[in-house]
């Protein structure tokens, strides 16, 4: 099953962000599950990091779940809110 992962940051946390990047890029290169397309969440500018966005394949949601919160930007507080949602694939243009 695919879930989305959508991350919004706490206000103004760019450098706990940027403190944290090399560990939570490792991460993905070694999660559990497979990532499909992570990247992070830009504001309005297009250029300032906000938030993490991830298309995963994962057995379950508690799968999900905990691909998340061993996230190192988990570990970091970095997100504000966190919203995990199963997606149904319709339409993959890549």
């Amino acid at each position: 099953m695919h879930y989305i992962i959508h991350c919004l940051d706490k206000p103004d946390h760019v450098a706990v962000r940027l403190a944290h990047y090399d560990a939570h890029k490792a991460y993905l290169g070694a999660a559990p599950i497979k990532t499909i397309i992570s990247g992070p969440l830009l504001a309005d500018d297009t250029e300032t990091m906000i938030g993490s966005c991830f298309l995963v394949e994962a057995d379950s949601l508690a799968e999900a779940t905990a691909f998340n919160r061993n996230d190192p930007f988990f570990a970091a507080d970095l997100w504000q809110s966190i919203s995990i949602r199963p997606f149904l694939k319709r339409v993959d243009n890549r």
